[in-house]
C-alpha cells in the first residue's frame, strides 16, 4: 500500500510521512514543486528509513492508494479540485484545520460546507472521503526519539471499510490508536478542537493530544 501526503513538505505532513516511513509503509511526498518534494523525501529517508520519494501533487494523487490531504487551508479547495481525476477512486484522508490566528489566539474559522472535510467531499464526488489526524502534534511526530506516541485519532466517514483502512493506517505509529468518530458531517467539531488543543499547548508548554476512555 503507497500512502500519498500532499502538503507533505509542511510540518504535519512531514511528522505522518516520517513514522510511515519508519513503520515500513511506502509514502510519496506531493507538493506544489516536484524538486521540493524529492528534497523533502530525501530528508525523511534520513530520519526514518523507508521507501519514500517526492512528485508534484498530480504525481503523488496517481502514485498512491490511500491520500492524505494536509495542506494549508487557503489551498485547499483549488489544490483538490484541480487533482479530482487523478484521486477518483481512492481514500482520501482530509486533516486540514481551518483556524485563524489573531492577538486573543487561535479560533475556528466558518466553512460554507461545514468542515474542510466536507469540501473535500462535494469537491471529490468521485473519492472515499474520511476526516482523521486532526490533532497529531508535527513536533512529537517529527521526533523519533518519543517512541511512543499517546494519543487516539478520530476518524470520521460515511465509508465504513475507508475508515476502517484509515484506523488500521493510524495504528501503525506506535501508542496510536484510531478510533471512529462518526459521521463526515460531524467533522467541523473536530476540525475546530484544534484550537482548543493549542490553547493548551501553548498554556502548559506542551504537545497535548486526545485519549478517548472505555473503549
Amino acid at each position: 500500500m503507497t500512502i500519498g501526503v500532499l502538503g507533505g513538505t509542511g510540518a504535519q505532513g512531514r511528522g505522518l510521512a516520517i513514522r510511515w516511513a519508519q513503520a515500513g509503509l511506502q509514502v510519496v511526498i506531493g507538493s506544489r514543486s516536484a524538486e521540493r518534494a524529492q528534497q523533502a523525501a530525501k530528508e525523511i529517508v534520513e530520519v526514518a528509513g523507508g521507501d519514500v520519494t517526492g512528485q508534484d501533487n498530480a504525481g503523488c494523487a496517481a502514485a498512491a492508494d490511500i491520500v492524505i490531504a494536509a495542506l494549508p487551508w487557503e489551498g485547499h479547495a483549488e489544490t483538490l479540485q484541480a487533482l479530482a481525476p487523478q484521486l477518483a477512486g481512492k481514500i482520501v484522508v482530509d486533516c486540514v484545520n481551518p483556524l485563524g490566528f489573531d492577538k486573543k489566539g487561535p479560533f475556528a474559522l466558518p466553512v460554507p460546507e461545514g468542515s474542510a472535510a466536507q469540501q473535500a467531499e462535494q469537491l471529490l464526488p468521485d473519492s472515499r472521503v474520511t476526516a482523521a489526524f486532526h490533532h497529531v502534534s508535527a513536533v512529537t511526530l517529527a521526533d523519533l526519539s518519543v517512541s511512543h506516541v499517546d494519543l487516539d485519532v478520530l476518524v470520521l466517514g460515511d465509508d465504513r471499510e475507508a475508515t476502517d483502512v484509515v484506523r488500521a493506517l493510524a495504528d501503525t505509529i506506535p501508542g496510536v490508536r484510531g478510533v471512529y468518530g462518526g459521521r463526515l458531517r460531524n467533522a467541523h467539531q473536530v476540525e475546530a478542537f484544534t484550537a482548543n488543543l493549542i490553547a493548551i499547548n501553548r498554556r502548559y508548554k506542551a504537545h497535548a493530544g486526545l485519549r478517548i476512555t472505555d473503549v
